[in-house]
C-alpha cells in the first residue's frame, strides 16, 4: 500500500501486525551484543549501531526521497517526486552540530568551503573555527543571489583544480534567521557542473515541505532537535546521502568520534516525528496568519513594529522563488522594531547616554511583555518561541539588532497573536505597569 506522509510517518517502523507484538518498537538500553565464537556479528558493540535507530534512520530517509505523496505537494516539490532518487539510510548523530561537524570534515585539509553569510550560528562558528586552523578557505555569499553564488563557484571551482583542492557548497533556505531562500535547483546543478560537493541544511523546511537530495545534493543535515522530533525534549541530529562512499565516510566519522545519540533520545525522537506532518500544518498556518496580521500592524505609527519577514508574504524577495520551490512557507517568521523616535519618552532599561531606547533595547522590552511566547533560543516545538539573535555575539553585523524571530507553535493562533500585539503595545510605552501572564 503506498501510504501518504501523513500515515506512514504515523505508522513507519512498527513492525509486522501479528499476536502479542508490541505496538512500537522496543528500545535497546545495552552497551554491547553477545556473539557466537568464530561467526561474523551483526551486531558488536552499540556506538557502531543498534536496532533501536534503524526505523528512524529508515522513516528519515524515506523522506527525504520523496517516495510518498504529500498533502502539501506543489511545484517542484511535486517534480522531484515523479523520479525519486533512492536514499540509503540516514544515520542518526548527537546533535545537530555533531551531523553538521561530520559533513564539514568530508573535505581535506586545504579544501574551499562557499557558504552562506546568513547561516545557522553554530555551523558558522565552526567552519570559521576550521578556517583559523589553517583547514579552510571560506567564501560567503548571499545564498539568494543565485548569479553571484553561481560566479564564485566557478572562480572557486577554477581556484581549487589549479590547487588540487575539493570545494563544497553549504546551503540553507530558508536561511537563519533572515528566511532568504536559494534557488535550490539551480545552485546545485552550477556545483555538480563543477565538480563541488553540496550539503543542505533542510532543518527550517523539513523533508515535508523540501526535498534537496531529489534536486542533486550529495548529502542533507537536520537538528532532529527541532521540527523532526518537535516537543523541546531532546538534541539529536541526523544526516542523509543517496552515495555509498558518502554513507560510509559519515558512518565511520560518527563511530570513531563517538557521536551517537542514547537509545531513550531516539525513542523520543521517533515519537515526535509521528505527529510531524500534524504539527507542520498546524504550525505554518499560524505563521501565515500572524506574519499577515503583523504586516498591517506595521503600518500603525504607535508601534515600534518596522517589518515582518516570512517567505509567505507576496512583499517577500524571494516569494516567488518560494511558492515555486517549496511544499509551505513554514512556521518561522521575523519582526523587526525600531528604536525610539528622537523626542520619544525611554521605557525600562534605556540608555542613559543616548536617552531613547536602541533597537535591541525596545526588541528586549517586547520580549520581556510577553506572556504566552516564550523568550528562548531554537525552534520547531510545539511551544511558540521568540528571540532576539543579535543577542548572540557569533550573529553577523547585517542581522539587524531589533530582529526577534518567531517560532510558531500549535497554541491558537489568536491567543499567539493577543500576546504578540499586547507585547508590542507595552513595549510602545514608557515604564509600562507590570503585566499579568496570560491564562
Amino acid at each position: 500500500m503506498n501510504q501518504r506522509e501523513r500515515t506512514f510517518v504515523v505508522n513507519a517502523g512498527r513492525g509486522a501486525h501479528g499476536p502479542n507484538q508490541p505496538v512500537n518498537m522496543p528500545v535497546d538500553f545495552t552497551s554491547t551484543y553477545s556473539y557466537r565464537p568464530g561467526v561474523h556479528a551483526a551486531l558488536d558493540y552499540a556506538r557502531e549501531g543498534m536496532p533501536s535507530w534503524e526505523p528512524l534512520e529508515a522513516l528519515l530517509a524515506q523522506l527525504e526521497a520523496g517516495t510518498r505523496t504529500s498533502s502539501a505537494s506543489q511545484g517542484l516539490l511535486t517534480t522531484a517526486q515523479e523520479h525519486p532518487v533512492p536514499v540509503l539510510p540516514g544515520l542518526l548523530f548527537s546533535s545537530g552540530m555533531a551531523a553538521i561537524s561530520a559533513v564539514v570534515h568530508l573535505l581535506a585539509p586545504g579544501s574551499h568551503l562557499v557558504m552562506p553569510r546568513h547561516s545557522y550560528m553554530g555551523f558558522s562558528a565552526l567552519a570559521q573555527q576550521m578556517a583559523d586552523q589553517g583547514l579552510l578557505t571560506l567564501h560567503r555569499v548571499d545564498i539568494a543571489d543565485t548569479e553571484q553564488v553561481t560566479t564564485t563557484l566557478h572562480d572557486v571551482a577554477t581556484l581549487a583544480s589549479a590547487q588540487d583542492a575539493a570545494v563544497m557548497l553549504w546551503i540553507e533556505s530558508p536561511t537563519n534567521p533572515m528566511l532568504e531562500v536559494a534557488d535550490l535547483p539551480a545552485l546545485l546543478a552550477a556545483a555538480k557542473k563543477r565538480g563541488v560537493l553540496t550539503a543542505v541544511d533542510n532543518t527550517f523546511a523539513t523533508p515535508l515541505r523540501q526535498r534537496p537530495l531529489q534536486h542533486g545534493a550529495d548529502v542533507v543535515v537536520h537538528s532532529v532537535t527541532k521540527f523532526l522530533s518537535g516537543h523541546s525534549d531532546l538534541i539529536m541530529g541526523a544526516a542523509m546521502t543517496a552515495d555509498p562512499e558518502i554513507h560510509a565516510r559519515l558512518h565511520q566519522h560518527r563511530t570513531l568520534h563517538g557521536a551517537i545519540p542514547g537509545p531513550m533520545e531516539v525513542f523520543l525522537a521517533l515519537r515526535g516525528v509521528r505527529t510531524l506532518a500534524v504539527r507542520l500544518d498546524a504550525s505554518e498556518a499560524s505563521a501565515a496568519e500572524l506574519a499577515r496580521r503583523l504586516e498591517e500592524l506595521s503600518q500603525d505609527v504607535g508601534l515600534p513594529l518596522r517589518r515582518v519577514n516570512y517567505p509567505g508574504l507576496p512583499g517577500h524577495p524571494q516569494h516567488a522563488r518560494a511558492a515555486a520551490q517549496l511544499g509551505g512557507f513554514g512556521a518561522i517568521l521575523t519582526i523587526e522594531v525600531d528604536a525610539d523616535q528622537p523626542g520619544a519618552s525611554a521605557g525600562p532599561g534605556a540608555s542613559a547616554a543616548a536617552g531613547q531606547r536602541t533597537e535591541a533595547e525596545v526588541a528586549d522590552a517586547v520580549l520581556g511583555a510577553l506572556r504566552l511566547w516564550t523568550p528562548a533560543t531554537s525552534l520547531g516545538g510545539v511551544e511558540s518561541l521568540a528571540e532576539r539573535r543579535r543577542r548572540h555575539p557569533g550573529e553577523p553585523a547585517s542581522v539587524p539588532d531589533g530582529l526577534i524571530r518567531l517560532s510558531v507553535g500549535i497554541e491558537d493562533v489568536e491567543d499567539l497573536f493577543a500576546d504578540l500585539l499586547n507585547a508590542l503595545r507595552t513595549a510602545a510605552v514608557a515604564d509600562p505597569p507590570d503585566a499579568e501572564p496570560i491564562r
